[in-house]
């Protein structure tokens, strides 16, 4: 069985949901090394979260930023402001969306659907550089 963990650091990205599935391959050439395992994508932060869904409409991406955005609206009198406005509706659409995807792999590839990605959703106006730990385990 292999195990390997590894940190990877993405750049800045703006507030919206963006495709990172190429990002979080080009960092990880073990995954052609496994014929049938999982990887675990978890994001070390509080305010920006991981999804998957539809990677080729990008209306896609613009309407699940919206919806999250009606979810938790900037405008809702939150006690937690300390950070500035977008900071706790950017925790509770982290909340809703998950720190974590778990992803099969076959044959050296991950194992999602034709029209699946692995999107990171920035929940902040500038959220900054993120952090993406990458679990792979199979044979």
């Amino acid at each position: 069985m292999t195990v390997i963990q590894k940190t990877i650091r993405l750049s800045p990205y703006p507030r919206g949901c963006h495709l990172i599935t190429h990002k979080i391959v080009e960092q990880l050439p073990e995954l052609a090394t496994v014929q049938a395992g999982l990887l675990s994508v978890f994001i070390q932060h509080t305010s920006a979260s991981l999804t998957i869904n539809e990677n080729a409409d990008p209306d896609v991406r613009r309407d699940l930023d919206a919806l999250l955005d009606s979810w938790a609206p900037e405008s809702f009198r939150y006690v937690h402001q300390e950070e500035g406005l977008d900071d706790m509706p950017a925790h509770g659409k982290a909340s809703l969306m998950g720190a974590s995807v778990t992803i099969p792999v076959t044959n050296g590839r991950l194992a999602l659907g034709i029209w699946q990605g692995v999107y990171l959703c920035e929940h902040r106006n500038h959220g900054g550089s993120r952090s993406l730990v990458l679990t792979l385990i199979g044979e």
